[in-house]
């Protein structure tokens, strides 16, 4: 399972950047650790709530990504509790990305389908089926 979630996420896996439990590092590191539960929560979360708009989502990822993007271009070294919140923070907004592309793709292919089929309203109704 351990190999599957560093491949899944494209995890580094580093020892000093990863939690231990009980003595036994996690199979992915602390900033995917936190996008896993952020997905995860998610879920439920667009369930009861519906999915985040664009603008929450882009300002939900911004976080992970400036941090990211400050360790890389300079000295500075954030924490594990930074990268969970941080990935944990991206994991909710992604499942609203992923939420959001099926809508959009389910639409545009329900338009294309309507340029070949004469019955529009049995496009809509099986459109929304899938929304």
């Amino acid at each position: 399972m351990g190999r599957f979630l560093r491949i899944f996420f494209g995890c580094h896996a580093r020892p000093d950047r990863s939690f231990y439990w009980k003595g036994k590092q996690f199979p992915i590191c602390a900033r995917c650790t936190g996008e896993l539960a952020g997905m995860l929560a998610g879920i439920p979360c667009i369930l009861f709530f519906g999915y985040f708009k664009v603008p929450v989502m882009i300002l939900l990822m911004i976080p992970m990504i400036a941090d990211g993007f400050l360790q890389l271009l300079t000295s500075y070294e954030s924490k594990n509790g930074r990268r969970f919140v941080t990935g944990f923070l991206f994991g909710l907004a992604f499942d609203s990305i992923l939420v959001y592309f099926h809508r959009a793709c389910v639409m545009a292919a329900a338009e294309l389908v309507k340029l070949f089929i004469r019955d529009g309203a049995a496009v809509d109704r099986a459109r929304d089926l899938f929304l």
